[in-house]
């Protein structure tokens, strides 16, 4: 019987342990394909327990009389597993919600200018969002111009999205479950689907192959999102959660240490920066680096003839499509010059009503980008 009981704990353990492994970034686990694995654990993760649990009770007894302190010393163990996994290791109870989400006009920010935001407007209304605050939190929902929105980032990939929590027609609540290939995933409240980060597509459970509605974002600074919506609201810290922000800007600027979120020097290494660009079926990644030296690219993607700039302040990037595959964009001073027209860099009209179609473009690291388009092809 006592063979029982140790069996229990050696299962339970093992069981708490691959729970985990799978949806965080631990050594090799995410490089491979396991996420079907990982959620048949942690579907059927109480009946794991049980099971294990029952042969803890069935051979306790002759395990303590057996060795006392052996037995009493298994427990302990099996505890600390329970407690390492479950609320110091699961990603739902390292990173937190806001408590109380705030959004100021640009009077009363303090948010610095020059940091990075995902930015988004919706009918005449603006919002920002720091990547250092939503880096940490990872989803932050909030209502724009009467719609529910989910601001997402996942730092690792190093990319931010902006979602309609809706699934079936009904707003739907997600937490923070772990990871799939690196890039941050989320489980609603329903059906317990995982849904991915990077594209908001179910990539398992009930709901898989379906994916949430994307909503048009851009990357910038704050000052250029100010400058272009100058009555923009703009997310400011949550003093629960000051010392868990990137106060100091490292990540931001490409001088973070840890191997999760730090960034190669040189291009297309996996940690590089990359402007995605996906149009249909086809995708293509400029390199940050030759972006900076150009300012301009005038490329297509696909049979989509696109341009994409980046303004004076080297953070802030948006993408257009070109009237024609002939028509070349020139940038001076951070304004577009196309066929003898002038558009502000967000592609407004400088001196008329109309305005540059905008194409969705998202700053990610070479590996993500990669890995969620790998037929991909690379400027």
């Amino acid at each position: 019987m006592k063979k029982l009981f140790y069996l229990g704990i050696i299962g339970l353990i093992l069981f708490e342990f691959l729970n985990v492994y799978f949806i965080m970034p631990l050594p090799g686990s995410q490089r491979i394909r396991s996420i079907d694995l990982a959620y048949f654990l942690y579907t059927w993760r109480w009946a794991f327990r049980g099971f294990f649990v029952l042969l803890l009770i069935v051979g306790f007894l002759q395990a303590f009389k057996t060795s006392k302190w052996l037995s009493l010393g298994g427990l302990v163990l099996v505890f600390g597993a329970i407690y390492a996994f479950n609320f110091q290791m699961a990603a739902d109870t390292m990173f937190y919600q806001p408590q109380s989400l705030q959004m100021k006009p640009a009077k009363a920010n303090k948010i610095e200018k020059d940091r990075i935001v995902i930015g988004i407007e919706l009918n005449g209304q603006a919002r920002a969002y720091p990547i250092s605050l939503i880096g940490y939190h990872h989803q932050v929902l909030d209502t724009l111009a009467g719609k529910k929105i989910m601001v997402t980032y996942c730092t690792v990939c190093r990319t931010g999205r902006i979602y309609e929590p809706i699934v079936g027609g009904k707003p739907e609540k997600f937490r923070l479950v772990g990871m799939d290939h690196f890039n941050a995933m989320f489980e609603d409240e329903t059906t317990k689907s995982w849904w991915r980060q990077a594209n908001g597509e179910a990539i398992i459970g009930k709901l898989k192959g379906q994916t949430l509605p994307e909503l048009f974002s851009e990357q910038t600074s704050l000052e250029k999102w100010l400058a272009l919506h100058p009555n923009s609201l703009i997310m400011q810290p949550d003093e629960h959660f000051k010392e868990k922000y990137d106060s100091t800007a490292k990540y931001e600027k490409g001088k973070s240490k840890s191997d999760l979120t730090r960034t190669d020097s040189l291009s297309w290494k996996e940690k590089s920066w990359v402007v995605g660009v996906a149009i249909g079926k086809d995708s293509k990644a400029f390199d940050w680096l030759r972006l900076k030296k150009e300012r301009v690219i005038n490329e297509q993607v696909g049979a989509k003839a696109i341009a994409l700039v980046l303004a004076a302040d080297n953070k802030s990037f948006f993408a257009f499509e070109r009237p024609s595959k002939e028509a070349k964009f020139q940038l001076r001073s951070d304004t577009i010059i196309v066929d003898n027209r002038k558009f502000m860099i967000n592609g407004k009209s400088v001196n008329g009503s109309e305005s540059l179609i905008k194409v969705k473009a998202y700053q990610e690291f070479w590996h993500s980008w990669q890995t969620f388009h790998p037929t991909t092809q690379k400027y």
